[in-house]
């Protein structure tokens, strides 16, 4: 049977690998070869160096979207994790009416992320309003109307995968701990969070990339105003593109830049929290 399976296996792979060679191994070498050239379509492309990258880095509104992106994504992943965490220890204790709440904070990840960002913008505008202010008064109000759409879409999402990882904690180490006098926030430490680390490297790199590359919320939302200035990358990446004629290029260079950056950022990640897994 095994031998039958690697006989195969090249022709059930086949038609994955050919679909994966089209829709992202080719586009995505175009789209280096794209970086360097100045064009407005595919067959016009003219190759120009480094130029694009050099725009692109000295361009304020790209640099000021990605410390806006930092600061947004900073605040968010340590929101989203800790208020996951906690609702899904919450949830675990045996409280009646346990799967309703499940469902209930798991809904929202279930809304489009467009539909999400008009939504909230009602809803916030509406509040603002009675201080007669909206979200595009400042980038702040932006900033953290960002977090709040961020955190109520997706701390129902890590809190299944919390809730998860909490569930496969032995029992009797939590008897055991308590057996030896360990007070609650002892057990937590030394214990809960210790064996849930698969969770939180999973939640992390959930968190951290989707607040990397958060788009359709940014645009509904707020749509970069006031002057690009609650612009986050991917928007700032899309309007380039899009809304200045000529800077084809130089937005996908910007593209590039954010790509590694996102894939590096990834991978330290990763590898960072793996390494305490092995620790522990």
């Amino acid at each position: 049977m095994q031998k039958s399976l690697k006989k195969y296996f090249p022709i059930f792979a086949l038609p994955t690998l050919i679909a994966f060679t089209i829709g992202f191994i080719v586009p995505f070498i175009m789209g280096i070869y794209l970086s360097f050239c100045k064009f407005t379509t595919v067959t016009d492309a003219k190759f120009v160096g480094l130029s694009n990258y050099v725009k692109a880095f000295a361009d304020e509104t790209f640099g000021h979207a990605l410390w806006y992106t930092a600061a947004f994504t900073i605040v968010s992943v340590i929101l989203i994790n800790v208020l996951a965490f906690a609702v899904a220890m919450l949830l675990t204790k045996g409280i009646r009416g346990t799967n309703i709440f499940r469902t209930v904070f798991f809904m929202p990840n279930l809304i489009g992320g467009i539909v999400l960002g008009y939504v909230w913008q009602l809803l916030l505008n509406g509040i603002l309003a009675q201080f007669h202010k909206t979200l595009t008064y400042s980038s702040t109000y932006g900033f953290w109307g960002l977090v709040i759409l961020m955190c109520w879409q997706q701390i129902g999402y890590m809190m299944i995968i919390y809730i998860s990882g909490i569930q496969n904690i032995p029992g009797e180490l939590i008897e055991a701990a308590k057996i030896d006098g360990a007070t609650p926030g002892q057990i937590l430490k030394n214990v809960t969070i210790p064996m849930v680390m698969p969770s939180i490297t999973i939640c992390t790199f959930l968190t951290l990339t989707n607040g990397f590359k958060l788009f359709d919320q940014n645009l509904a939302l707020t749509a970069g105003e006031p002057s690009n200035m609650s612009e986050l990358l991917a928007l700032n990446i899309y309007s380039t593109f899009y809304g200045r004629t000529g800077y084809e290029g130089v937005g996908q260079a910007k593209s590039v830049i954010f790509f590694i950056l996102v894939a590096l950022i990834a991978v330290i990640q990763n590898k960072l929290t793996r390494s305490k897994e092995v620790q522990q």
